[in-house]
């Protein structure tokens, strides 16, 4: 006889009336047939003689915090496997019992619940942060498979909620952050209304327990001031909707605390402010119905422009639907009404659980349940790029969604979080066409993609064939999908670029050896594949790309025996860069090197390659690590432009700065970034960031900035403030000699040039 079916004869506590079992039968005998309810009741003996002997931090036996749980459920009207599965989801960690076990005893629907539950809490981290985030990621990923695993977590969190008095403070206070980022939004997302208030509400007292108090005390207060003067408005309400012959139901809508103390801090608003708005709900019988309401309502009482939505028409992401306007009421005093059938109503509160139907074969879920779906499957896009850190970051945007509504050209409707952009459109339409937009018209103009969208807009996007995603994007992108798609594209990119380039490398270092790739012994080079821990070439090149292996090291390893012993490190070959060698090669931001500077290159792990100038401050550290730098020379022609830093000293007079601008427009040239410091009343120190081809156009923009009136000196930055990305970079200015006398240090003249730059 296994553990499991022993179990029950064995303890002698298992068939004592335990608490909370006779509530939790009462209510799910409201709506299940007897044989279900009789298999819940199976599951409360099988829990409680499972966790026999073991306790809650309170004192109680550990049964009732799952039948408390399973109540939750019932309330919601669930079905008996998720009701089962709430009962059950620490058997499989706390006891013996395996999941076979239950799935033989209880169905294998409960037993993949109980184990989805079971994985969420199973899983140990280095940090906060880093178990928060992870937990979140599996939680949802979990919801993919089914739904209702999350539902349980939801009811779990909620009675630990109840009873979290016994733990410590500080667990107190983690577990209330928690519930306020990620389990209250999801409960939102999935349009669980009422649990979302009470963990607001919950986690909200637990994490600022001064606070609420101080809300919850005005709230009373106003809520005694209030009730005579909403008594009226709802009695003119309820004659005026009689007259009209419109059945409807008037009623108060209660405030709750948390979302009260959200908008103080999203308005910035007083507490009074907020609290002295009125709030009733209508309630009708169909959905034109409320159209018609909502006319009687506005013929009561002026509606304040701007503050009508129609989220019967376009349901919010989680189905929620409902018609809010605001009113001038009595004495200008603000009253916010919702309009919504009692399907609505019972959708707004309870979201997916409202018209529990679970899919099975080829039966289809409610409406709300396949709006859950089809976020939660785009969530497995998002679990290829980036770490939990990030992967939280995306997916919260997207537990906000409120509120853009932008249309497709053939009239479709696209919901997006507030702030998106046009790229988020396209991703938002597919991935591929978001890879491959290169424009966009919104209502039939043409518009930069990073524009945010508007309420309203109808947006075309423009592909091209070949067209790839710009690394860019990543910085004005809003949306979880987006971000995930550019991320994950870049990253394949870079490790293409990676392998490109260390191939190069480990190339260049064979040469100084009078060796080629391609003659590397084939026995050698497995050897050292062995050795360094890679399974392939590839590998091995991403890494020295990559800078976390040095090519000369891996070169020398790849010698045959005599030539490793006589190898003495001649002088080695430059590589040859064009500044157009993508992610994998950068340029230093604190020297700037352009095209003909002497110039040195640092590698830099996990990054690459960072190009300095040779006269860069920074370049000090070649003494300290000269294994990681390596020689670089320019490609003839680079066909791409390069940032450099340009410092003026000027009369400091109005206009001055319109008149610098002017000038180096003048020359062709681009502004990037414009510093102004103000030295004293008579002069100023203004610094140009410049897009130049080589040393050859800076010397034309400075000649030309030099010769202006109110110009007193003009000076190429080379180091300024340690901006180097590439590696450490002294706090000071350092910056090429001046240049009043016209003078270039490397006679690089052009036809036009009498001056140079370096």
């Amino acid at each position: 006889m296994d553990y499991a079916s022993s179990l029950l004869g064995f303890l002698p506590g298992a068939r004592r009336g335990t608490p909370g079992v006779k509530e939790l039968l009462a209510k799910v005998a409201t709506y299940l047939p007897a044989e279900q309810v009789e298999r819940i009741r199976a599951a409360t003996e099988f829990g409680a003689a499972a966790h026999q002997g073991q306790t809650r931090v309170s004192g109680e036996p550990y049964i009732t915090h799952p039948v408390a749980a399973a109540e939750i459920l019932a309330d919601l009207h669930l079905d008996a496997d998720t009701i089962v599965g709430a009962i059950l989801p620490d058997v499989i960690e706390d006891t013996p019992i395996a999941k076979a076990d239950i799935a033989a005893r209880f169905g294998g629907d409960v037993a993949e619940i109980v184990d989805g539950v079971t994985k969420l809490d199973q899983i140990r981290f280095k940090n906060r942060e880093e178990a928060q985030a992870e937990n979140f990621r599996k939680m949802l990923l979990a919801m993919v498979r089914d739904l209702r695993v999350i539902l349980v977590k939801l009811a779990d969190r909620t009675h630990n909620l109840r009873t979290i008095e016994a733990l410590a403070p500080a667990k107190r206070r983690a577990i209330a952050r928690e519930t306020l980022d990620i389990y209250a939004p999801v409960a939102e997302r999935l349009g669980l209304y009422s649990m979302k208030l009470e963990l607001e509400d919950l986690g909200f007292s637990t994490l600022y327990p001064q606070r609420y108090r101080v809300i919850e005390r005005a709230l009373k207060k106003a809520r005694g001031n209030q009730k005579e003067f909403l008594n009226k408005i709802r009695a003119q309400l309820e004659a005026a909707l009689k007259k009209a012959g419109i059945p409807a139901r008037v009623e108060a809508r209660e405030k709750h605390l948390y979302s009260i103390y959200r908008k103080m801090l999203r308005k910035r608003a007083t507490l009074a402010e907020i609290v002295d708005v009125y709030g009733l709900r209508i309630i009708v019988e169909a959905a034109d119905t409320c159209y018609r309401a909502l006319g009687v309502v506005h013929g009561v009482y002026k509606p304040m422009p701007g503050r009508f939505k129609d989220y019967v028409a376009i349901p919010r992401v989680n189905g929620y639907q409902s018609l809010h306007t605001t009113l001038f009421g009595p004495n200008g005093v603000p009253i916010e009404v919702q309009i919504r059938t009692q399907d609505m109503d019972r959708v707004a509160e309870d979201g997916i659980a409202a018209h529990w139907k679970y899919k099975e074969g080829d039966q289809e879920g409610s409406a709300q349940q396949e709006r859950a779906r089809k976020w939660l499957s785009n969530l497995v896009e998002l679990e290829e790029g980036g770490n939990s850190e990030e992967f939280i970051e995306s997916v919260k945007v997207d537990l906000f969604p409120d509120k853009v509504y932008v249309f497709t050209p053939r009239g479709e409707i696209l919901r997006l979080p507030r702030g998106a952009t046009v790229v988020d459109f396209a991703y938002a339409v597919h991935t591929d066409i978001g890879n491959r937009c290169v424009a966009a018209k919104i209502d039939r103009r043409l518009t930069p993609l990073r524009t945010v969208l508007r309420n309203g807009q109808t947006v075309q996007i423009i592909t091209a064939k070949g067209a790839t995603p710009n690394p860019s994007w990543v910085n004005f992108v809003v949306t979880a999908k987006a971000r995930s798609a550019i991320r994950h594209y870049l990253k394949s990119l870079r490790r293409s670029e990676a392998v490109e380039l260390g191939r190069r490398l480990l190339a260049q270092a064979l040469a100084e050896f009078e060796l080629e790739l391609a003659t590397i012994d084939a026995a050698a080079l497995g050897a050292a594949l062995g050795e360094f821990g890679l399974k392939d070439a590839d590998e091995l090149y991403e890494k020295i790309g990559l800078g976390e292996r040095l090519a000369p090291l891996v070169a020398r390893r790849l010698l045959p025996g005599e030539r490793a012993e006589s190898a003495n490190g001649g002088a080695p070959t430059p590589l040859v860069v064009a500044g157009t060698e993508g992610l994998l090669v950068s340029y230093a931001h604190c020297c700037y090197p352009l095209p003909n500077d002497p110039i040195l290159a640092f590698l830099s792990t996990g990054r690459g390659i960072v190009v300095h100038r040779d006269t860069c401050a920074n370049v000090e550290d070649y003494h300290k690590h000269p294994e990681k730098w390596l020689p670089v020379s320019w490609q003839q022609k680079t066909g791409r432009l390069f940032l450099s830093e340009i410092r003026i000293e000027t009369v400091n007079r109005m206009g001055v700065l319109a008149a610098l601008s002017a000038a180096i427009a003048g020359t062709q040239t681009n502004v990037s970034h414009v510093a102004i410091e103000q030295r004293d009343a008579e002069t100023s120190v203004i610094v140009f960031v410049l897009e130049l081809a080589d040393r050859k156009h800076l010397a034309r923009v400075m000649r030309v900035v030099r010769r202006m009136p109110d110009v007193l000196r003009v000076v190429r930055v080379i180091a300024a403030h340690g901006r180097d990305r590439g590696i450490g970079a002294d706090d000071h200015h350092d910056h090429d000699h001046d240049h009043d006398h016209d003078h270039d240090h490397d006679h690089d003249h052009d036809d036009d040039t009498d001056s140079g730059a370096d």
